[in-house]
């Protein structure tokens, strides 16, 4: 199947700058960490900020962490900002500010997972590795295995699959181009079979595509949620450069228990600071 997938991308593939032939691995790094749980449409605008601000690792090591979290912006999981914070310091501080290319090294950095770390290695420096993020384990669930959507968590079997499909050259394009062809056409809720270029082989459509079997899948909410709470409160602290009176954060959310134990949360997660005096601020270290 490399071969139609890879033509199909060839003529299809979106032009982001994190793919372009000059993106440098902190931009790729960048990229993945922003566009986990986050579509590219919201990640675009907040990844230019950033590489503005903070074109090389050291640029956001020398920053306080709180100023990762300011720049954000509402692109959601804010603990993200911080383990970008921390990646930046640790690469700054251990590997003379260079992204590191091996995988194991990549592993090594505070926060970094198997897919992110498989996804820089392979995407900024070319390496075989088998990037297995959500789109593409859902092309393979389909085209392979005859199922609607891949398990919850990635077992060893898609590990072994995604692995024996590999080339032994340009494993890399193969990797985006599987990823983009799950984002753009063998989508979740909606796959486009007619515009895919491997539907005389996907086994899911020639079994007729028969309905997912194990748990149902949930849509996330978030109005009146713990999260949107939070949100509002980090909102509050990234808006001001100085310490907050806990006044200004108890005007933004009416109920005072689930506004009491988010504000503990992000404190807990370390995404705030409760000073002597009872203010707040974004983290400082």
């Amino acid at each position: 199947m490399r071969t139609p997938v890879l033509d199909w991308y060839a003529h299809n593939a979106r032009d982001l700058p994190w793919r372009a032939p000059d993106a440098s691995p902190w931009g790729v790094l960048v990229s993945e960490i922003m566009l986990q749980q986050t579509p590219v449409a919201r990640v675009l605008p907040v990844w230019h900020e950033w590489m503005e601000r903070w074109p090389v690792p050291k640029a956001l090591a020398a920053e306080q962490p709180g100023e990762a979290v300011r720049h954000w912006g509402r692109l959601g999981y804010p603990r993200r900002a911080l383990r970008l914070h921390a990646c930046a310091r640790a690469i700054t501080d251990e590997h003379g500010g260079e992204v590191p290319s091996d995988h194991a090294t990549l592993l090594s950095l505070p926060g970094i997972g198997e897919y992110t770390a498989a996804a820089v290695a392979s995407f900024a420096y070319g390496g075989r590795h088998a990037v297995l993020d959500t789109n593409v384990r859902r092309v393979f669930a389909r085209a392979v295995r005859a199922e609607e959507y891949p398990p919850t968590a990635t077992s060893a079997a898609e590990r072994r699959l995604a692995e024996s499909l590999l080339p032994e050259l340009g494993a890399a394009r193969w990797g985006v181009a599987v990823m983009e062809l799950g984002a753009l056409v063998c989508t979740a809720r909606a796959p486009r079979c007619g515009d895919c270029p491997i539907t005389h082989l996907c086994a899911w459509r020639l079994a007729g595509k028969p309905p997912h079997s194990g748990p149902a899948r949930k849509g996330q909410t978030y109005a009146g949620t713990d999260r949107q709470c939070r949100g509002r409160l980090l909102e509050v602290l990234r808006s001001s450069h100085g310490p907050v009176p806990k006044a200004a954060l108890d005007a933004v959310w009416d109920d005072a228990v689930q506004r009491e134990r988010a504000l503990d949360g992000l404190v807990s997660d370390g995404l705030a600071e409760v000073l002597d005096d009872n203010t707040y601020r974004l983290p400082h270290a």
